[in-house]
């Protein structure tokens, strides 16, 4: 009997063992998940990015990007269902998030990371209440005037550094019976943009950025001087037909993708135009195909010296709803360069990183973009996207349409003041 009782607890150690060891096979794997805005090319762009990190560390991130984004990441985080980070586009759903108390802070080791890699100005639009949170990756910037290289050079034109340059190129155009400027604002249901996006960025340079700020909010109305005076050197190029490639009625009939195109005619009809850095994609295929070689970029130049060479933008700040050392360790990998090296290698996205490789970047073109963002003394987001929506994505397209078609400036002024809600 004994020798029974002894092979049975033999039996059952040796069971506990094995099954223990099975647990230990079976162990979870480490999974951060990962929700953002980017989808398809930029969603693939991105996993391909952090995949040394995976690999490096056996943490698996589980990326789902979604177009309504926006609206999916609230439901969820009310729901009480948020993902371990989320990526968000708008520095307004960080600081949402963070009054209602569902961000986890910056721990020390990603504070020192940003403090280090980072100009001040990311940090501060990362920060809710002087708490830090975001952290930004991929970013994209408006603030550029694109022309046509080879005719440029044909005709020895200079990049202007400074407005007052800008205005004298403009000038010597004329003279010599070319058209300065292509602009067109037709984009549908949000048709105007293009012109918003014009006024701020004169605002940066004429009122500075702690005013702009004050714009944004409401602090100052829309009829202050400040933003008159900003509507005033638009007006003094986009409502002279000597300055815009057919004047006012091109301007609002011409859709924002098609705008460029007479930069690209034999001979160009026009010699200039500002828009983001996504706007490459819009130009005709043949000059697609030969980006560097027949497309000259330049920062719309500064207007009041103390204001520097502002730029306009946008991007992805990513901020954690879990605290854990796995995701810990990925929003440090994300305050790094290598995680976005892949990315500015493969094209498509610019990074703010002050140790960045610039020669990482697969064109002139985009070297310079990235150079131009990092060495930006202010750095602004589009500020009609952090208005309400009525205004920013609403009376304030709408008044630019009402303004460039001939309605009065303080008419349009004071109808864009009366709708903030």
């Amino acid at each position: 009997m004994k020798k029974v009782v002894c092979l049975l607890i033999i039996v059952m150690i040796a069971m506990t063992s094995l099954t223990a060891g099975g647990q230990q096979q079976a162990e979870p794997a480490r999974v951060v998940t990962v929700f953002g805005a980017f989808v398809d090319e930029e969603a693939r762009r991105f996993e391909e990015a952090i995949r040394p990190f995976e690999e490096a560390t056996g943490i698996q991130i589980r990326y789902e990007g979604s177009p309504e984004f926006e609206t999916l990441i609230s439901v969820r985080v009310e729901g009480g269902n948020p993902p371990d980070i989320a990526a968000l586009p708008q520095p307004g759903l960080m600081k949402n998030f963070a009054a209602g108390g569902h961000l986890v802070p910056m721990w020390s080791s990603l504070e020192q990371a940003v403090d280090s890699n980072y100009a001040p100005v990311w940090k501060e639009l990362g920060s809710y209440n002087g708490t830090p949170y975001g952290v930004f990756h991929r970013v994209n910037a408006k603030s550029f005037v694109w022309y046509p290289k080879k005719a440029w050079e044909a005709e020895g034109y200079e990049i202007p550094t400074t407005w007052d340059e800008l205005e004298s190129l403009m000038d010597q155009m004329v003279a010599n019976g070319h058209t300065p400027w292509a602009v067109g604002m037709e984009s549908g249901g949000a048709t105007g943009w293009v012109g918003t996006d014009w006024i701020e960025d004169i605002m940066l340079r004429t009122a500075g950025p702690d005013l702009y700020d004050q714009w944004i909010t409401n602090e100052i109305p829309f009829n202050h001087p400040s933003v008159k005076k900003a509507f005033e050197i638009l007006g003094e190029i986009w409502l002279d037909p000597k300055y815009v490639y057919g004047g006012v009625n091109t301007i609002l009939t011409t859709s924002f993708g098609d705008a460029p195109r007479p930069m690209f005619q034999d001979p160009p009809r026009a010699w200039m135009h500002r828009q983001g850095n996504f706007i490459t994609g819009f130009f005709p295929d043949h000059i697609q195909d030969n980006l560097v070689e027949e497309v000259g970029v330049f920062p719309l130049p500064g207007i009041d010296p103390e204001y520097g060479i502002p730029i306009l933008g946008g991007g992805d700040q990513f901020v954690a709803f879990t605290d854990s050392p796995d995701v810990r360790e990925f929003m440090d990998f994300l305050a790094t360069w290598e995680s976005g090296e892949l990315w500015a290698r493969a094209g498509g996205a610019l990074f703010p990183y002050l140790n960045q490789d610039l020669d990482a970047y697969p064109n002139e073109i985009e070297r310079s973009l990235a150079e131009a963002l990092v060495n930006a003394e202010v750095f602004r987001f589009d500020a009609s996207d952090l208005m309400p929506g009525p205004v920013g994505a609403g009376s304030f397209w709408t008044g630019m349409v009402d303004w460039v078609g001939g309605k009065s400036l303080d008419a349009v002024l004071n109808d864009i003041q009366r709708s903030w809600p």
